[in-house]
């Protein structure tokens, strides 16, 4: 009844009507069409928050683990509950359609984005985002999985030509968005990369297989096409031609109202040069997706936001500990016992500056913020007193110097020299300097200043009382004409011309022009930023500040002297903005900054040392084997520190198990490539990814893809399995049994890898085929039942176009992480062929 209703609908719009809704009308909304009902569709960036129409650090968003966190968790219930609370903050920002999950994968880990991602898996990946997407969209609110597809790095994303294997595409790159649209995700992203030479919006992959509809040239007939019958949008302005990508299956260029398609495609429909059928569908599909969220017809009743039984906090304090991988516990460092504890050293810079999310598009602004510090002074302070009843002492000190990269002004040591509260004050000026507006901002970085006409500068000043004396490093980001000023003397003005098109540079993070100045520490000095407002130039200004270089050697005695003193101490470190964040890949995988070193010389202060890595995704450890306690906390989201603290102190079990493997060094990684030849990057290493890459190198990683510690210990009893399947899309059912042989009860994520020896096929040595977690207490027998769905025995076969089995036998191995795998058994595939037309990726996932 509803595909009837849209095909009345169309019916009362003439071709011009069509084509109009078919562009943005802003950079995140639609256009309404009164004459059917139709509403704008609000979008937003996550993964991990919703940030909504507007980029203001004084309309604050909640704030999740990072993506990698959450596969950490190998917790489909978990990433659904998080789903739907994103739904819930969705609602309150008037957001129809979330702009996540992202289900590219961990190719390279010199990936810079890969915080966004959730794995190197496709199964893992396709798992974590179906709960992500049902989480999402049954609180209302559309996800929209991207980038699709093989948009698995960031140097030269926007015109990059991925060269990759039908194979390994089928099996690995596409998986996960398959697996999203058959649970029936309502929006797909089109990413900005080409694929085999053709450019995403314009790619056939957008009609076969994604909508199942039209082969795909010189492959044979269409088989296995998904049938999504949901909303292709554009990555940010990745729609660049007129033609190509109007006869594709793109559906929506966003953002508007500016597009190759707003300036010519109701000529070119007019002209004949599109029939006019491809629109219908377009819109039909637009359609299809308002109705799904409540914008199109009769407005839906006001849903109140689904709030967690146990609240909104809780839930993220939970996901912490979930998320957070256990790596090392040599001699049961960890949990810690306040009541044997006096003085707790803490140690490290991102123990006070916990990077909570990685950065680009898509980050959000927290209400607020717990560091690890204060989740440790937190706990210890609500500890049972000890019989002397004393709490134990807490001390920090960084270690390293202050980081020596400009920082948006902080409101702590800042104030607007207006109405003086902390913040700066931000003016927009007309074209004889003439204030045309004025507000009050609490941060320096200005990603979004108000539109005002005749606007011509936007300048921000403030009143700044630095905490300390010397050389202290001023900048200003953004792009055209620039000046900064302290105590009315000039230090820079100059035209800095744009020379990117990179959208995230441009608009969100653009790079700082930088000069020194000698500031008293709490003596006020007034500087003044402003920017001129040209056309092309983006809309960001960011004035930033780095304190004086501190003293490294100094620094690093300090942090010894404190672990020397101390019963145990605790080291947080982790990557920076620069290291890890949206529009480039990373230069290497060592941790920035000489926290090497530190950690290196707290272990050898106090035998009792524990390290958090604070990292969106893997990072070099040469020291791993020198500390007795490793955690690995990946961006932990707002409530960073209660959760870790709840790991550290025995509360929470630390439930994370890698969703990637990490390596000791960077020149042992198999795979690691992300800079393109000639404008293309070839994935010549085939289906062999991850683990898979490793396995196949016959080397030995630091520590394997699903490894993870909790705070007990399991034996791996038995395992049974059938002794033959067919080779049409039967799956396989394996039940391991188990024991909790340790002192607590917990948790375990029991993982399952096929292996086949003797085959025709390059096949990966082994690979995750499915598991399942399971609980006992200390002493209990568990059985987990692993579901293994037929793909887990197939290939995908590029000549016949579809997946195909092999006979003979396969080895099924299970076990606590792709290289700890106790146990195995065989099956036999007792006939060959191609699998049933209705066996799915979805079947994978049951």
């Amino acid at each position: 009844m509803a595909e009837d209703e849209t095909g009345r609908l169309l019916e009362k719009l003439d071709i011009g009507q069509k084509v109009r809704l078919l562009t943005g009308a802003s950079n995140w909304r639609t256009y309404a069409e009164p004459a059917v009902g139709l509403r704008p569709l609000t979008m937003s960036d996550g993964p991990s928050g919703v940030r909504g129409e507007t980029w203001d650090e004084r309309r604050t968003s909640l704030v999740l683990p990072s993506p990698t966190a959450l596969a950490a968790s190998w917790d489909e219930e978990l990433v659904r509950e998080l789903g739907g609370l994103l739904a819930a903050e969705a609602r309150r920002k008037g957001v129809q359609v979330l702009l996540a999950p992202t289900l590219n994968l961990h190719r390279s880990p010199l990936g810079g984005r890969h915080f966004e991602c959730f794995s190197e898996d496709p199964l893992l990946t396709a798992r974590t985002g179906v709960a992500f997407v049902k989480g999402v969209q049954q609180g209302g609110v559309a996800a929209t999985a991207k980038h699709f597809v093989a948009n698995d790095a960031e140097t030269d994303r926007l015109h990059v030509d991925v060269r990759v294997t039908e194979r390994a595409l089928r099996e690995l790159y596409l998986a996960p968005f398959e697996a999203a649209v058959e649970a029936g995700v309502w929006a797909v992203m089109s990413a900005y990369n080409k694929v085999n030479g053709v450019t995403m919006s314009a790619s056939p992959l957008l009609e076969w297989p994604l909508k199942g509809d039209r082969p795909l040239p010189g492959n044979g007939p269409v088989q296995g096409g998904w049938g999504f019958d949901g909303l292709v949008v554009s990555d940010w302005g990745a729609v660049r031609s007129l033609l190509g990508s109007a006869r594709s299956g793109q559906d929506l260029a966003m953002p508007g109202p500016e597009s190759p398609w707003a300036a010519g495609l109701l000529a070119a429909v007019t002209a004949g040069l599109i029939d006019e059928a491809r629109i219908d569908d377009k819109v039909r599909r637009l359609l299809r997706l308002a109705r799904h969220v409540g914008a199109l017809g009769e407005p839906p009743p006001v849903r109140r936001p689904l709030t967690p039984p146990t609240g909104e906090r809780a839930v993220l304090r939970r996901a912490v500990a979930a998320g957070t991988v256990l790596l090392r516990n040599e001699r049961g460092a960890l949990p810690l016992d306040p009541a044997r504890l006096r003085r707790v050293a803490v140690i490290g810079p991102r123990a006070t500056a916990v990077r909570i999310q990685g950065g680009g598009s898509a980050e959000v602004f927290p209400s607020s913020v717990v560091t690890p510090l204060e989740g440790i002074e937190a706990a210890l302070r609500e500890a049972p007193l000890r019989g002397a009843g004393d709490r134990a002492e807490v001390t920090y000190t960084p270690g390293v110097p202050p980081d020596t990269h400009p920082r948006p002004l902080d409101p702590a040591w800042t104030r607007d020299p207006r109405d003086g509260e902390p913040g700066v004050l931000v003016r927009l000026l007309d074209a004889d300097g003439a204030e045309l507006h004025a507000e009050h901002r609490l941060s320096g970085r200005i990603v979004e200043p108000a539109r005002v006409a005749g606007a011509v500068t936007v300048e921000i000043r403030a009143l700044v009382r630095p905490p300390e004396s010397g050389s202290w490093t001023l900048g200003v980001g953004g792009w055209g004409l620039i000046s900064l000023s302290v105590d009315g003397r000039t230090l820079l003005s100059g035209e800095f011309p744009l020379d990117s098109d990179d959208p995230t540079r441009i608009h969100v993070s653009p790079p700082y022009r930088c000069v020194r100045a000698e500031l008293t520490e709490g003596v006020e000095s007034e500087v003044v930023a402003r920017r001129r407002l040209d056309s092309g130039t983006g809309v960001a200004t960011l004035l930033a500040a780095a304190p004086p270089p501190g003293d490294a050697p100094s620094a690093l005695a300090a942090a010894v002297a404190a672990a020397r003193a101390a019963d145990v101490a605790v080291v947080v470190v982790g990557t920076t903005e620069e290291s890890e964040s949206e529009g480039r890949d990373r230069e290497s995988l060592a941790l920035p900054g000489g926290q090497d070193a530190l950690v290196r010389a707290v272990a050898r202060a106090n035998p009792r040392t524990v390290v958090l890595v604070n990292s969106g995704g893997p990072v070099a450890l040469p020291w791993h084997r020198e500390v007795p306690a490793l955690l690995l906390t990946w961006f932990p989201g707002q409530e960073a520190g209660h959760g870790l603290a709840d790991v550290l102190f025995g509360r929470a079990e630390p439930g994370g198990r890698l969703p990637t493997t990490w390596a000791l060094a960077e020149e042992d990684v198999p795979v690691l490539g992300t800079r393109p030849r000639d404008g293309r990057l070839p994935y010549e290493e085939g289906v062999h990814i991850g683990h898979r890459a490793w396995l196949r190198a016959g080397a030995e990683p630091a520590y394997w893809f699903g490894h993870g510690l909790g705070y007990t210990t399991w034996a791996y009893e038995g395992m049974e399995a059938p002794r033959a399947v067919a080779g049409d899309g039967a799956g396989v059912d394996v039940r391991i049994r188990l024991r909790n042989t340790g002192p607590r009860r917990g948790r375990e994520v029991v993982q399952v890898y096929v292996a086949r020896a003797d085959t025709t096929v390059d096949r990966p040595v082994r690979a995750l085929a499915g598991y399942a977690a399971v609980e006992a207490g200390p002493g209990e027998e568990a059985v987990a039942t692993v579901r293994l769905a037929a793909r887990a025995l197939a290939h995908w076969s590029a000549d016949g176009g579809r997946w195909e089995t092999e006979p003979g036998a396969f080895t099924l191995l299970a076990g606590s992480s792709a290289g700890e795998l106790p146990l195995s058994t065989t099956v036999t595939v007792v006939a060959s062929g191609p699998l049933a037309p209705d066996t799915s990726m979805e079947s994978a996932l049951r």
